[in-house]
């Protein structure tokens, strides 16, 4: 009895390094909430598929841009950790190297609001960034290599307000 007490604390202690809640497996990315349909569903661009490929299908039908604002989508390149890419939209701006993100499954599963972005390009161009990574309550270590901002249609028809003067009788 006491060698099969044992042998089970044994596999406890196997199992507990093994994995917990702060490990996921690639399959638990692939679940019904998902980075595309959400910031879809928070912009309102009509773009589908693949979250790396609504770069290039932006291209002529939204504005893109370099420089993080307000309501902008962050696009992210696809790697071999992000096989479809990535898409968070930009709550605010901190500083020239710093937004704050809203994005659905960076964490399977989850809504995260307010999440730390930084840019750690060399040159502060926003394609490489490292991401707030809840489950250590820190910047993840990888940087994860990005497009850059598309600007949704609202957000340039409100700059185009801003610019034109205003025609009071």
């Amino acid at each position: 009895m006491k060698k099969m007490a044992l042998g089970f604390g044994f596999c406890l202690s196997l199992a507990a390094c093994g994995g917990g809640p702060r490990e996921y497996s690639r399959a638990s990315f692939n679940g019904p909430l998902q980075c595309a349909p959400y910031a879809r569903a928070k912009t309102g661009v009509a773009l589908y598929g693949a979250a790396a490929s609504w770069w290039r299908g932006a291209s002529g039908k939204y504005r893109r841009t370099q420089t993080p604002a307000q309501g902008e989508i962050l696009v992210f390149r696809s790697t071999g950790r992000l096989p479809s890419g990535h898409v968070s939209v930009v709550r605010s701006t901190v500083s020239s190297r710093k937004i704050l993100v809203e994005h659905a499954n960076w964490e399977p599963g989850r809504i995260d609001r307010s999440v730390p972005v930084i840019d750690v390009s060399r040159d502060n161009d926003w394609s490489l960034v490292r991401v707030y990574w809840a489950p250590i309550k820190n910047l993840g270590s990888r940087a994860y290599p990005t497009y850059g901002f598309i600007v949704p249609r609202d957000l340039d028809d409100i700059a185009r307000l801003q610019e034109t003067p205003d025609h009071a009788m």
